[in-house]
């Protein structure tokens, strides 16, 4: 009896076990910023390095993927099913698909537990309420926490914004908002950098954009017309609560270049905890074909800001 006792106490013990570590990336922001682009190249990047990589496409309205994914919600719920019975317009259906996901969540974790020891990068839709008052993706995200997954939230914000005075202080009052809302480890990204001034050229140097310092100067660009003249108030008003919280900086990347790819990885494992083992620093520099040591903010910002913004004529640098 005593053997039998010990043999039910340790399938106890063993069923009460929490589940393994893992680790991934909740890939987020608005429409168009380039979370699908930017997961199709994590994912081959992250497949260089060695790394076993699943992704979990969790946008019910993306169906033209540039990569099969290893679990997709469309099995679950579209937004297209979910218009035509429910008479919803896009971003209600949208809403409701999320709000169904975190009311079924057995279905995501049964799909997850099929895929043990994978690093896992999830794509998420880009409704920007989704990640500024809605509930229905913290509630997922925090599930997936107790799953012992540990995620860094990836903020995606289209680097042409930094063109226009007003919309990059829109886009650092959605980035704060969004880091406050997920409380995630989270880092904030200027995708597409290769078109940063497919718009216009930057009115400062990338490091203010990427380091969010002295944000009253955005104050001086604004018209001095009657017109404006309030809104260059609210914008003093705005930067200043940004400033005041000092949660956002931005990150620079281009997905055809390794190296800003490269700083991204690091930065995400950084905040989540999965640091490159030595065989993945063997991967890199084979990757680079260079030796990859340790880099600070200022040498990644003005090694981009040269590759990117220093062309004469306004022609980019090519790409590698």
């Amino acid at each position: 009896m005593k053997g039998r006792e010990e043999t039910t106490d340790k399938h106890q013990m063993s069923a009460a076990a929490p589940p393994p570590v893992r680790f991934g990336q909740a890939v987020v922001g608005p429409p168009g910023s380039g979370k699908t682009t930017y997961c199709s190249g994590m994912l081959e990047f992250l497949r260089g390095l060695g790394r076993r990589v699943a992704v979990i496409n969790l946008d019910p309205a993306n169906d033209a993927l540039p990569f099969t994914p290893d679990v997709d919600l469309s099995e679950l719920i579209t937004v297209t099913d979910v218009m035509r019975d429910l008479h919803l317009g896009p971003n209600g259906g949208l809403l409701y698909c999320m709000e169904y996901l975190e009311k079924n969540m057995d279905w995501l974790l049964k799909r997850l537990h099929s895929l043990p020891d994978r690093y896992l990068l999830f794509d998420f839709p880009g409704q920007v309420e989704l990640y500024t008052h809605n509930a229905a993706v913290p509630k997922i995200l925090s599930r997936l926490e107790k799953e012992n997954l540990r995620l860094t939230a990836v903020n995606l914000v289209d680097s042409h914004y930094c063109t226009d005075p007003g919309k990059f202080v829109s886009v650092l009052l959605t980035s704060l908002s969004t880091m406050l809302h997920l409380q995630l480890p989270h880092i904030n990204v200027l995708s597409k950098m290769d078109l940063a001034e497919q718009y216009g050229k930057l009115h400062f140097g990338l490091d203010f954009y990427t380091e969010v310092m002295d944000l009253g100067r955005l104050t001086e660009l604004m018209d001095d017309d009657p017109f404006t003249r309030r809104y260059r108030r609210l914008t003093a008003a705005l930067t200043g609560l940004v400033q005041d919280y000092g949660l956002v900086s931005f990150t620079p990347l281009n997905v055809l270049d390794k190296q800003t790819m490269l700083r991204v990885a690091r930065q995400v494992d950084k905040a989540n905890g999965c640091a490159f083992g030595s065989g993945e620093e063997r991967s890199v520099q084979s990757l680079l074909a260079c030796a990859v040591g340790a880099e600070f903010q200022d040498d990644a910002v003005g090694a981009t800001a040269e590759r990117y913004l220093q062309a004469e004529g306004g022609d980019h640098v090519e790409m590698m």
